[in-house]
């Protein structure tokens, strides 16, 4: 592992050293791109005398600008707690390459997300959990139960997409 001084030094490095290049692959010339979070941590090439190589770095930063997905760096996950074989699959597809199969699982598992994290928040989740036999229990004060009408179109979400 670098220390903290050489690794300042060849990071500084790196990036004088692709500062041209790596501005022009994703997000149009001239721009420099922050792929921080975004993608996982490059390992950093060395020749046999210790010393970066650079044509190769840049090689393996090239082929992370080829990845068709972009930009999922973490979630909540809540739909996970009632859909977790499906979010499973989902990971599998994406793993073995299989992108057509993914995407329409993916598209499928959208609106239930969204319902039970953004949308109806943990009383839709409570709901959804007691729906697939899991105990949701009573929400804790300050939140509130759904009301007829909320749970009526969180079931809709979760109906139109086959899951219901």
């Amino acid at each position: 592992m670098l220390g903290p001084r050489v690794w300042s030094s060849v990071r500084q490095g790196l990036s004088r050293a692709l500062s041209s290049t790596v501005g022009g692959w994703a997000s149009g010339e001239g721009r420099k791109v922050d792929i921080s979070g975004v993608y996982p941590p490059v390992t950093t090439p060395f020749t046999a005398t210790a010393e970066v190589d650079y044509g190769k770095l840049e090689e393996n930063l090239h082929k992370l600008g080829t990845f068709p997905f972009r930009g999922a760096v973490g979630g909540v996950c809540a739909l996970a707690n009632v859909l977790g074989a499906q979010v499973c699959q989902l990971e599998r597809l994406c793993l073995t390459g299989q992108w057509e199969d993914a995407q329409k699982l993916q598209h499928r598992l959208i609106e239930p997300n969204t319902a039970v994290t953004r949308r109806f928040g943990i009383p839709g989740l409570k709901k959804t959990m007691d729906w697939f036999g899991y105990y949701g229990g009573p929400c804790r004060a300050p939140l509130r139960e759904l009301s007829a009408d909320q749970e009526e179109a969180l079931r809709l979400d979760f109906t139109s997409n086959g899951w219901l």
